[in-house]
């Protein structure tokens, strides 16, 4: 007798067999960027009711904190032990009483309930398709939960959720009346000192001219501008903390950043003479890091930073507003334009250097499966018509602190996270 796999419609037992099923789909698929840069849970959670009160790797991008268990409210707290400096006590001089303090800085983000349904037709809608809609239904809904995961991450990781809008973003732009609560916790425009532009051959802190992003349209992405954000990034006080994949070999004497830019960034890139010899290095330092995807197919690395084309572009054209931070010590947010000489032949793109413990996603149980995700299926007007729906009760926010960088004093700062806006060429107007 041949068994098969099957959950019949109306056993009480689906809904933690499917949502246990879309839950394993998402965290194991392959397809996208930002899957691949969330390190795994600890070990011994093979189950996904047993992974109570875990947290990945806090060396990734993508801290993931799931707690399973209930009562807890729907806000999670994250925590920061600011760097402690002091010079030694020397000899016999007296040392009681002369400790060094010590001072936490805490970020905090919501959860909250999202839900897609899928209308999956009627009894004539079966017997006039040739497609079995009720088959169809369950990858289009993961489809679209992953998409609005994803790019719920991206958005919050750029501070802004930017104008590019078509069919395939699962998120609206900021101008939609539903846009804060799609995103749960409020999009931060980039820190003061997370926030640059293009410059030439190099890089300058974000800067307003007369009212506009001081930006000309042959400030793109080039090899020089990856050099000089890297010189930066080496000079400045506390900067974001390296990206360690598990099992990296030359983690610690090479260390790495994750550049993700937008295919258009990532096309005027690779037309550079060397990029091939970027993405051979990407290919070897792959090798010290158990083969990791990240550093796969189009990945190329270049001094320390390991560039990544992202899923969609976070992208500005001419007259679109850019918040940013004017203050090293507020996030009050400002706003300036794309300039109008752009056109619509050019655009702002966004690219992200992300470090690790850039942005914090909270998983929390639900009611209905005790995991994070959740699946339903009803029929209604007498069993005429069917709808499926996938849910999940999630939260993402970037992680900030007020950071005492020393000398500069106390800094509004993305911990780990770092956004560089360039000019790039577009095919077209507004889309």
């Amino acid at each position: 007798m041949v068994m098969k796999t099957n959950a019949g419609y109306g056993d009480k037992g689906n809904m933690v067999k499917q949502a246990v099923g879309l839950f394993a789909t998402h965290m194991n698929r392959n397809s996208t960027v930002m899957s691949r840069l969330i390190g795994k849970m600890p070990a011994g959670t093979a189950g996904a009711e047993s992974t109570i009160r875990n947290q990945t790797s806090a060396h990734m991008p993508i801290v993931r904190s799931q707690d399973l268990g209930k009562g807890t409210g729907d806000e999670v707290t994250f925590h920061l032990l600011n760097p402690v400096n002091s010079y030694p006590i020397m000899g016999s001089r007296y040392a009681e009483g002369r400790g060094v303090g010590m001072n936490l800085s805490e970020g905090r983000l919501r959860v909250n309930q999202a839900r897609f349904p899928v209308d999956m037709g009627n009894v004539m809608t079966q017997i006039r398709s040739p497609a079995d809609f009720r088959r169809l239904g369950r990858p289009v809904a993961q489809a679209l939960m992953d998409r609005y995961i994803d790019q719920s991450l991206l958005v919050h990781m750029a501070g802004a959720r930017g104008y590019h809008n078509n069919i395939e973003w699962a998120l609206p732009t900021d101008v939609h009346p539903d846009f804060a609560e799609m995103l749960v916790n409020p999009v931060m425009a980039p820190s003061k000192n997370r926030h640059f532009i293009a410059d030439g051959a190099g890089i300058q802190p974000f800067n307003v001219a007369a009212g506009e992003v001081d930006l000309t349209t042959t400030d793109q992405l080039k090899m020089g501008v990856i050099d000089g954000l890297r010189t930066y990034m080496e000079q400045i006080a506390l900067p974001p903390p390296p990206v360690i994949f598990e099992g990296d070999a030359a983690a610690t004497d090479s260390p790495l950043r994750v550049l993700l830019v937008s295919p258009a960034q990532y096309s005027g890139f690779a037309t550079d003479p060397n990029f091939r010899q970027l993405q051979a290095n990407s290919m070897a330092r792959a090798q010290q890091a158990k083969m990791h995807p990240l550093f796969l197919g189009d990945a190329g690395l270049w001094n320390g930073i390991l560039i990544v084309k992202m899923p969609k572009p976070i992208r500005f054209y001419a007259g679109d507003t850019i918040k940013y931070c004017a203050s090293a010590t507020s996030d009050t947010e400002s706003s300036c334009v794309v300039p109008a000489s752009f056109g619509t032949t050019f655009a702002v793109d966004r690219a992200i250097l992300l470090g690790g413990q850039a942005v914090g996603e909270a998983l929390a149980a639900s009611d209905k499966s005790a995991i994070p995700f959740f699946w339903s299926e009803k029929e209604l007007d007498h069993g005429d018509k069917v709808e499926l729906l996938i849910g999940a009760i999630r939260g993402v926010s970037k992680i900030r602190f007020e950071v005492d960088t020393g000398d500069t004093g106390k800094q509004i700062t993305d911990y780990g996270v770092t956004v560089l806006d360039t000019a790039v060429p577009i095919i077209g107007a507004r889309m």
